[in-house]
């Protein structure tokens, strides 16, 4: 077995330094020792040991233990993450027990067991490593969290809606109130949600979205609440649900109007009694979660018609935001283009290209029924195929009649799915179920064909 781990031993006896230095090197791979408390310091400042063994008492006669208390106080103050084990000749279960209230993980008693005193001291050097893991995890998570989020740029416009809608943010954000987003597709809700964490007094924990509409009602309590090993066919080890994930960060449920009666009731009993009981469990566990919902159908409506929960509702409701469609924000289109033809011309090499004044004049007169995800298609596909630095008020094909041209004498068949399912949502008033059905499609499959059209 390799040794590994570094023990720092501080004690004014050399024999007991001795003693603990013979015990230990069998299983560690460096002990260093001192006498002096006062030289511990610049070892604490480095953060150089898994585990720190301290003595009680420094001045010679003292049986007090005050100096311990002391230099174990100095020791957390300057790293608390620090795991110290205190050492006693008197064996007083008082001041072993100060010790632990200020923060020292175990104690031995002098003389010791060497068998007891080295499964002591490896049982501090274990939750050592475990505190280090537990660090390392929360930096790799929160650098994932970061790229994800790169990708959900920051709110981009100046009008006065924008400006309206920023203000309900930085009002919202760091508070624990739940969020209900409404919006038409396409308008950057998740963008909104993600601006809400990014501002809270979470933003350290996750941000986790659910798409609803895109969770099977058989499989929806497995994705939200989790399960345990043997619930079911497939349930092969236990699983946390995203509830379970989302504990004490963001939970955002998109597209909450798609879900089922039954499953609202669900929903509602654990946002009321704040805990989950995961699939096959008869065990509660309890979570803290900050939550956001969002839709683009009107709930309100779809209550007077017994199709969603009153009482949810309320639950999910306690501020509400409307998110302007890009029709509403015409103002706010250069600035938009701008950014994501800087993201395209980056990723398709055309570093030199610009947006001419005629076209964002085109780009303002459109009605633009799939609002900022379809500009940024628009835009992409725009980059992509012209081949002029300048992209000009004719390289933007934007309404109905144009795509009809475009696909009564083009036989390509993703263009003519794509202006079958933008028909389709046209006609059902942007509602993803109704198109969906229209179609002949499943919501899953509806949502996968909407991302990869832009629409």
């Amino acid at each position: 077995m390799i040794k590994t781990g570094k023990i720092l031993v501080i004690d004014d006896d050399q024999d007991i330094l001795l003693s603990t230095k013979m015990v230990l090197k069998k299983e560690f791979l460096d002990i260093i020792t001192l006498t002096n408390p006062a030289d511990i310091i610049p070892y604490i400042e480095k953060k150089l040991f898994d585990v720190i063994l301290l003595d009680m008492n420094f001045t010679t006669g003292a049986t007090s233990g005050k100096d311990g208390l002391e230099w174990l106080k100095r020791i957390l103050q300057i790293d608390p993450q620090s795991i110290v084990v205190m050492m006693t000749a008197y064996g007083d279960i008082n001041l072993a027990i100060d010790s632990m209230k200020i923060g020292a993980v175990d104690f031995v008693v002098k003389p010791w067991d060497n068998k007891k005193f080295l499964a002591t001291v490896m049982a501090a050097y274990n939750l050592s490593k475990s505190k280090q893991e537990i660090v390392q995890l929360k930096s790799k998570q929160k650098t994932l969290v970061q790229d994800i989020d790169q990708s959900f740029t920051e709110i981009i416009g100046e009008s006065q809606k924008i400006k309206e809608l920023l203000t309900i943010i930085d009002k919202v954000a760091n508070t624990d109130a739940n969020v209900l987003i409404l919006g038409e597709n396409g308008t950057g809700k998740e963008v909104i949600a993600r601006a809400i964490h990014r501002k809270s007094n979470r933003s350290d924990n996750l941000f986790v979205n659910v798409d609803l509409g895109a969770i099977h009602e058989n499989l929806f309590e497995s994705e939200l609440f989790g399960h345990v090993k043997g619930a079911f066919t497939d349930a092969k080890e236990d699983r946390a649900g995203r509830f379970d994930v989302a504990n004490e960060g963001t939970l955002f449920l998109d597209e909450i109007g798609n879900l089922s009666l039954p499953l609202q009731s669900k929903l509602l009993t654990s946002i009321q009694k704040k805990e989950i009981t995961p699939v096959g469990s008869n065990k509660t566990v309890p979570v803290d979660i900050r939550l956001i919902c969002a839709t683009n159908q009107n709930l309100n409506e779809m209550i007077d018609k017994n199709e969603f929960r009153q009482d949810l509702f309320f639950r999910i409701n306690t501020v509400e935001i409307h998110v302007p469609s890009l029709r509403d924000r015409l103002d706010d289109i250069p600035m938009l283009s701008n950014h994501f033809l800087e993201i395209y011309r980056k990723k398709y090499k055309k570093p030199d290209m610009k947006i001419s004044a005629e076209s964002f004049k085109k780009l303002k007169k459109y009605n633009w029924p799939g609002n900022i995800r379809e500009l940024q298609h628009i835009i992409e596909r725009a980059v992509i195929m012209s081949n002029s630095n300048v992209l000009n008020a004719s390289d933007f094909v934007l309404n109905i009649s144009e795509s009809s041209t475009l696909n009564k004498h083009n036989l390509n068949l993703e263009e003519v799915e794509r202006y079958t399912i933008e028909n389709a949502l046209k006609k059902c008033n942007f509602n993803v179920s109704a198109a969906a059905k229209e179609l002949g499609l499943g919501r899953t499959t509806m949502y996968r064909k909407m991302t990869k059209y832009g629409l």
